[in-house]
């Protein structure tokens, strides 16, 4: 059975409009975690080279590249392991990865990281596949924005504007794009923002002053209608 969503939406029309609501830098992506060969479609090819998921973002987002990437394409273990296609590695599992960057004070405060990190379930991932949202040719599992904090915050005015609340995102300064973008959000069903990291700024273009945002799919066509009151509302900051 083909892993697709029951509602049927127009991504070149809702990328048309997040661009006019937001005027995006770049497109928003279209993310697939892949359960099965069967979910790609005809005609989408592997990445030629091994790369980090979030540099495969990017590849989407500013190149408008279409592909998919099965576990030996991840050249990043923490990546490969929080979207399900790897074990965690002996030295991300001690803590001693991390450690031996600076990242923390001790091999436990690591751990303790690590072990809060959301990650799918290992090896369970056949691939991950990527495209413009405008040119998806298959329904994705996340759509991630990566722009400006005044983007983010229309952003999350419009996922609040039905119900109100508050926002409660959760990072850990590692593993932005996949682990907080891409594999939260996948296992909570909720929006998730983060800061961005120091190997997605690194190494997939993601500008000083930008952030990450992944929401589910199923949550595009209302947050859509969302933004459309929220941008031209008599409070708020124009684009």
């Amino acid at each position: 059975m083909k892993d697709t969503i029951r509602t049927v939406i127009d991504y070149a029309a809702a990328e048309a409009a997040l661009q006019d609501l937001l005027a995006l830098n770049g497109s928003p992506v279209a993310i697939k975690i892949v359960r099965s060969k069967e979910d790609i479609p005809a005609g989408v090819a592997e990445l030629d080279e091994a790369t980090r998921h979030c540099q495969m973002v990017n590849l989407a987002r500013k190149e408008g590249r279409i592909f998919f990437a099965p576990p030996d394409k991840h050249s990043c273990q923490g990546g490969g392991f929080a979207l399900g296609l790897k074990e965690i590695t002996p030295s991300l599992d001690s803590g001693e990865f991390y450690y031996a960057l600076g990242k923390f004070e001790s091999w436990p405060a690591c751990k303790r990281t690590l072990k809060s990190i959301p990650a799918l379930e290992p090896q369970k991932t056949f691939a991950t596949m990527y495209a413009p949202l405008k040119t998806t040719p298959f329904d994705p599992t996340i759509v991630m924005i990566i722009d400006e904090p005044r983007i983010m915050l229309k952003l999350a005015q419009a996922l609040l504007y039905r119900l109100g609340g508050r926002i409660h995102s959760s990072f850990s300064g590692i593993q932005s794009v996949c682990a907080d973008a891409t594999a939260q959000t996948y296992l909570t069903g909720n929006a998730n923002f983060s800061l961005g990291c120091d190997g997605s700024r690194k190494f997939s273009g993601i500008a000083d002053n930008e952030m990450v945002m992944g929401m589910p799919v199923e949550i595009l066509p209302e947050l859509i209608e969302s933004l459309k009151v929220v941008t031209s509302a008599p409070g708020s900051v124009q684009k």
